[in-house]
């Protein structure tokens, strides 16, 4: 006979803390899948009660309200109300609140509390609460609501023993306090009495809070901090990675040249050499420089300027015809554009969502930062333009900027075009600022690093593989005029792609290498390095040489900058096509935004190209 286990539902605002304190109690017994019928994550996994029996618990998205404007607050309304399908009603809750933020985050609790569940309120961040100098009566605040409030520090594994004894106490014995109904209005009075009832003393903590968001979030002073912020970031990314990618460098130098002095000539040593060594080793390269772009964006993140960066953004993205709710799921796109179109699940309308789904490709993701550095190091110089102020990360700059500005250009067409709608709101509630934790900050660099080296291992590593064989074979006889990448398989498919290419300034290594790109966009720079490592052959000197040596003695510079137009606009991984997919349920849009991708790239790269061949540097 199978025993129902108690099924509680973790229930909260945003910001609130409630991953945290999912995390801190289930521990490692967890389980992500979607919602039947939805693309929404499902999170479940299992706790114990005091008596250790166990506990099914799920982790609901984060709402303000149950009147559901997104398809994750529609999932969380259905599973309280016991409407979702394949999913029971919960047998309790857990009303996880910020104890620094109680007038907002009561108004919600007051709304799920009227629906009559066992309830337990996890009073959450009471450590934050007190570093601010609010001191607040959880006993009061009990009485106030009727049901047991646990002050709890999530990230500590703070109450969670309180939280577990007081959450069996009200389940097994089926305790409800049913809270009137109210309308909107009685809600937010009520959480305001609420709030001043359990605050016990309060400094005026909130001051430099306040002084900080005056300068952060000024229309003008603001902006300029946003971009100068970015503009550090980029310049870092050069001067900071410039002595780690050098040992990188000479270690895949000496890594080659032991090969070839090991092993004689055939097909295992070039397939190492030329494959492996010059293609993915080409890639991992670039690993300082990615590691560092994402040390910036943590540190933005943990510190919660991000947040005040999408508050920023809403009047920008409200001339364009989107809310600033879609500005995080673009900021995710800069890491990768696939966790980026699912976070716009979180956005309401429609037709605001479509349209952040479309344009999230445009975003620079980091996969395109290899291709950029490559390009960059090969054909600018790294002079100064000005006191730490150098010409490279201005660039770099610039291409993340053209990425940004050509999204926002997009979205203004497709709202006043096949998105017509009108705007929808934006709500976000803006975190405390606080110090970054080393151990978080930390823990996301080794994803991110785990995260690139696995695709280098794995599908870069694939691809490259494949395309040397294809470049490699069938071998050009002696004695026939001719080059071996003209003469392959590989070589053969690139030259009916440079009929369609060369017009915009492609040459024949380009055209070998943006087909494969499609799998991913570090596959290009990969595709390069296999191309001249193939044609060098033997030759020591041409095998040890960097692809930024190579790329600058064959390319003309109209040619690069036009690669690089190309790549701030071509259509990203097939990854993302494919999420792009599921999220909107069919292949009408993934088909139209890459068509309109390509088309984009193709255009951009061919007038770069023609008006640097004006100017005389083709």
């Amino acid at each position: 006979m199978t025993t129902i286990l108690p099924l509680v539902a973790l229930v909260g605002n945003p910001n609130a803390g409630k991953s945290s304190l999912f995390n801190a109690l289930t521990g490692a017994r967890q389980k992500i899948a979607n919602y039947p019928g939805v693309t929404v994550e499902r999170h479940s996994g299992r706790t114990k009660f005091p008596d250790g029996r166990p506990v099914e618990l799920i982790d609901l998205p984060g709402t303000y309200s149950l009147t559901p404007g997104s398809p994750d607050e529609e999932v969380t309304k259905d599973v309280l109300l016991g409407r979702q399908d394949g999913e029971r009603r919960p047998d309790g809750l857990i009303i996880v609140v910020d104890a620094a933020n109680l007038d907002n985050h009561l108004r919600f609790a007051l709304e799920l509390l009227a629906l009559g569940l066992p309830t337990v309120v996890a009073l959450n961040m009471v450590d934050m609460a007190e570093r601010d100098g609010l001191e607040l009566d959880p006993v009061r605040l009990s009485a106030e609501l009727g049901v047991p409030v646990i002050p709890t520090v999530a990230v500590r594994k703070r109450g969670l023993a309180e939280l577990q004894e007081a959450l069996a106490s009200v389940v097994d014995g089926g305790v409800t306090v049913t809270q009137p109904v109210l309308d909107e209005r009685q809600r937010r009075d009520r959480a305001r009495q609420l709030s001043a009832a359990a605050i016990i003393s309060e400094t005026p903590h909130r001051s430099w809070t306040q002084r900080l968001d005056s300068l952060f979030l000024h229309p003008i002073f603001g902006f300029l901090i946003l971009l100068g912020l970015l503009f550090v970031m980029f310049q870092a990314v050069y001067s900071l990675a410039e002595a780690p990618i050098g040992w990188i460098e000479s270690g895949q130098g000496m890594l080659a040249d032991a090969v070839i002095a090991a092993m004689t000539d055939g097909f295992l040593r070039s397939l190492i050499v030329e494959g492996v060594i010059a293609g993915v080793g080409g890639v991992v390269v670039f690993l300082p420089q990615i590691l560092i772009l994402f040390f910036f964006i943590l540190l933005l993140e943990s510190t919660g300027y991000m947040a005040r960066a999408a508050f920023l953004m809403d009047g920008l993205m409200a001339r364009v015809g989107l809310s600033g709710r879609g500005f995080i799921p673009l900021l995710s796109s800069f890491a990768c554009a696939i966790p980026g179109i699912m976070a716009t699940r979180a956005i309401a309308d429609p037709r605001d969502r479509l349209t952040t789904i479309l344009i999230a490709p445009l975003m620079t993701c980091s996969a395109r930062l290899p291709v950029y550095a490559v390009i960059i190091g090969a054909f600018i110089p790294a002079h100064p333009v000005g006191p730490g102020v150098g010409l490279q990360g201005l660039v770099l700059f610039g291409l993340y900027l053209a990425g940004i500005v050509g999204a926002f250009l997009v979205a203004w067409v497709l709202r006043r075009t096949v998105t017509k709608g009108a705007k929808g709101g934006f709500l976000m509630e803006l975190p405390r600022y606080q110090m970054p934790r080393p151990g978080d900050v930390l823990l996301g660099l080794w994803q991110r690093a785990w995260v690139f080296l696995r695709r280098a291992g794995t599908i870069i590593f694939v691809t490259t593989i494949a395309l040397w064989l294809l470049l490699s074979y069938p071998k050009l006889p002696d004695g026939v005029p001719g080059s071996q990448l003209e003469y392959s398989a590989g070589g053969r498919i690139a030259s009916v792609i440079e009929v369609v290419t060369k017009p915009i300034g492609f040459n024949h290594e380009i055209a070998i290498a943006i087909l494969p790109a499609m799998a991913a966009r570090e596959v290009a720079v990969s595709a390069l390095a296999t191309a001249y490592a193939i044609e060098a052959g033997d030759d020591e000197d041409a095998t040890t040489t960097t692809l930024a040596n190579s790329l600058s003695e064959r390319w003309s510079l109209a040619t690069a900058l036009a690669f690089l137009a190309w790549f701030v606009f071509a259509p990203q991984c097939i990854s993302t096509i494919a999420v792009a997919r599921r999220e909107t349920n069919g292949w009408k849009w993934p088909a139209f935004m890459v068509g309109y991708l390509f088309a984009l790239a193709y255009v951009a790269a061919g007038v770069t190209y023609w008006v640097a061949v004006a100017f005389g540097l083709g």
